[in-house]
């Protein structure tokens, strides 16, 4: 059977295009080496179920290995402790190797609750007693471990198990203890209890710090398409497809994993891209974006789901989104790690960013869909969609004439702070009708600040670079026509456009061309 691009569940080498997870591996063992208790916790479907299945594998010979998925467990067995350690004696018994008879009959009489009292404290003396009896050594591995966070069994398992990894090497026990989940353990109680407030609680405070990279390299995703080459034979340009997917999703494994099946079973054999060689293009890597963009799946949910739930990190995201404002990445702040615990945002040189492309794309379209109903300007380019777009083609220029009218009708009286609040929003609103469904826009994160923020629009295979700004005088102006036409550069465009939004009562808006050495800046002003 052919390989393909999984996106759904665990992943394995024989049968899916994968990764080559051997690098992190070493990284994890050595951490086991060590004898380090850890958490490895990622946001949704970032292949933490596939890294542990590799990880069990990969220390088998040289570890016993007990690996469980609390997911696996019913939520009855988390109700109370005789339960629960029925359910964990029980799952034991299924994931390990021999047992000494008399371990395995006691654990035996606690999966079946004939144990005369089934106890936290008795299961741990029964590992104990199997961990002193083994030539190896045991590592704990549970996925899926915030599953069980409902109720307070979990927190006192927890508790005994600190409690027993603290006595080595004096008792019998766990070489290394390891716990993946979405929440880091350390923010175990904020899932019990979300609308309280949380200090970090001393039996947690354990836990090594996890710093393995889960994010794929562009060299990642260059090795991945390199085993697909091999059986395909597109003639893609390995590297630039690599850097261009990297550039979108900044390595997040699924959105990865979707733009590449994406291309390979759903815009290969297109009409508009035939053969797989026409998919494997950036013309082809576009369509697939503006798919991911546009469908609801699992990850999009959890993320309107955990935005719901917790209305400061909404606030963050938005502020990163249409403010500009700089938020420094301090782990302190509550939003800040609630954010970056879920995948969410990046620490980019000490700032707060948000993940990748994608995310801010479809965070964009999110919030902005809350304003739809409202929205004069979104009327206006609803209104006006068919005079920007000239056989396939889009009209950058007449979409700057039409929102400066537009603006100036509706909100030219207004001051400056509401133009640096919601100026950038506002073309937003106004584009969003006018490409939707055929094209998808999003904000580089390099240029993105208060006075500045270049929209990038992706349109039927052409791409536009449009600088938003706040209009600081003539000399910042100069600088940033400057910066764009480096950004231009980048992006091998010979045209740029410019939206400022001047606070000078004396200023002339409109819409003007302005040459640049080699490049042509059209600059619009409201």
């Amino acid at each position: 059977m052919a390989k393909y691009f999984n996106v759904n569940g665990l992943c394995r080498p024989e049968k899916h295009y994968m990764v080559d997870l051997t690098s992190r591996l070493e990284q994890i063992k050595r951490m086991v080496d060590n004898g380090d208790y850890f958490t490895i916790n990622r946001g949704r479907q970032y292949g933490k179920t596939t890294t542990l299945n590799a990880l069990a594998e990969y220390l088998r010979g040289d570890y016993e290995v007990v690996s469980l998925d609390f997911q696996t467990m019913s939520t009855l067995s988390f109700e109370d402790e005789q339960t629960f350690v029925a359910a964990f004696a029980e799952e034991l018994l299924d994931s390990a190797g021999d047992f000494p008879e008399e371990v395995e009959e006691q654990l035996e009489n606690f999966a079946e609750g004939t144990a005369r009292r089934n106890s936290l404290s008795g299961l741990f003396r029964v590992i104990k007693t199997w961990c002193g009896r083994l030539d190896k050594r045991v590592v704990l591995i549970i996925d899926e471990v915030d599953t069980a966070t409902n109720n307070q069994v979990f927190l006192d398992f927890l508790a005994q198990l600190r409690a027993y990894y603290l006595k080595r090497p004096k008792v019998a026990t766990f070489q290394s203890v390891i716990l993946a989940g979405v929440y880091d353990i350390r923010n175990i109680r904020r899932k019990i209890r979300p609308d309280e407030e949380h200090k970090t609680n001393s039996p947690w405070n354990i836990a090594a710090d996890f710093n393995v990279d889960m994010n794929f390299s562009a060299s990642d995703i260059a090795g991945m398409l390199r085993e697909y080459e091999v059986d395909y034979h597109t003639g893609m340009d390995i590297e630039d497809m690599s850097n261009r997917i990297y550039d979108y999703t900044s390595g997040y494994p699924y959105l990865v994993a979707r733009l590449c099946k994406f291309m390979d079973e759903r815009i290969s054999g297109s009409e508009e891209f035939p053969e797989k060689a026409d998919a494997w293009t950036k013309d082809g890597l576009v369509e697939a974006v503006k798919l991911l963009v546009n469908e609801t799946n699992a990850l999009f949910l959890s993320l309107k789901g955990k935005l719901e739930d917790y209305p400061k990190l909404r606030m963050v995201l938005y502020d990163l989104l249409f403010t500009g404002k700089p938020i420094p990445y301090t782990a302190m702040n509550d939003s800040i790690e609630i954010a970056a615990m879920f995948g969410f945002i990046r620490n980019e040189k000490g700032t707060a960013v948000i993940h990748n492309r994608i995310f801010e794309t479809v965070l964009y379209n999110w919030f902005i869909s809350d304003e739809y109903m409202d929205s004069k300007l979104y009327d206006a380019g609803l209104q006006g969609k068919s005079q920007f777009i000239t056989g396939g083609h889009l009209n950058i220029r007449r979409i700057l004439e039409r929102f400066v009218e537009s603006f100036d009708d509706l909100y030219g009286d207004q001051d400056e702070t509401f133009l640096e609040e919601a100026g950038r929003r506002y073309f937003m609103l106004f584009l969003k009708p006018i490409i939707n469904g055929e094209g998808n826009s999003y904000v580089e994160a390099r240029t993105r600040n208060r006075e500045r923020t270049d929209l990038v629009i992706d349109y039927h295979g052409e791409q536009f670079v449009i600088e938003c700004k706040i209009w600081r005088g003539n000399a910042y102006n100069e600088r940033g026509e400057q910066q764009l036409m480096d950004y231009l550069d980048y992006y091998h465009l010979k045209k740029g456009y410019m939206l400022s939004f001047n606070f000078n009562k004396k200023k002339h808006i409109g819409v003007q061309e302005i040459a640049l050495g080699d490049k042509v800046l059209v600059e619009a002003v409201v």
